[in-house]
């Protein structure tokens, strides 16, 4: 599993760094804004950790991009502002967890295994077996490109 971690202060994001490797995950670092949108859009993540007061641009601002670029990677804020607005506001733009500064590292590590179950049960809508496909949403049977009609039964 692969996480960018996108935080400014560079002795944290090292002490991140180490904690995640350790736990098993391919960890990359980027200490501004402009520099984790940029990697989030040049390499698959499974999670990204980050921090709302960043240089160049916010974490908001940063989740808020990610989100209308289409970029589905799950997100956790995390951060020493701990207003509800502030809450609020991350998990409106996009966040999907938020955990506030100073924190425990293993009920980071836990949240992070959290997130990451909920992809693993998501399986693909279409079943294939050989040239024959079964799109579960629509109900659609192809067999190569040739769409074949069913009835309710």
């Amino acid at each position: 599993m692969r996480i960018l971690v996108v935080e400014d202060e560079r002795e944290f994001a090292h002490l991140l760094r180490r904690g995640l490797t350790e736990d098993g995950y391919a960890v990359d670092v980027a200490y501004d804004g402009e520099e984790g949108v940029s990697l989030a859009e040049s390499v698959p993540f499974d999670l990204i950790v980050l921090d709302i007061v960043l240089p160049k641009k916010d974490g908001f601002q940063v989740c808020a991009d990610l989100r209308r670029k289409g970029i589905k990677t799950r997100v956790i804020m995390l951060t020493g502002r701990d207003a509800i607005a502030d809450r609020i506001r991350g998990l409106d733009c996009g966040a999907d967890d938020y955990l506030i500064k100073p924190f425990d590292f293993g009920e980071l590590t836990a949240r992070i295994r959290a997130l990451l179950r909920r992809d693993a049960g998501i399986a693909s809508p279409i079943i294939q077996v050989g040239d024959i496909s079964l799109n579960t949403i629509n109900r659609q049977v192809k067999v190569g490109q040739k769409n074949i009609e069913l009835n309710h039964k």
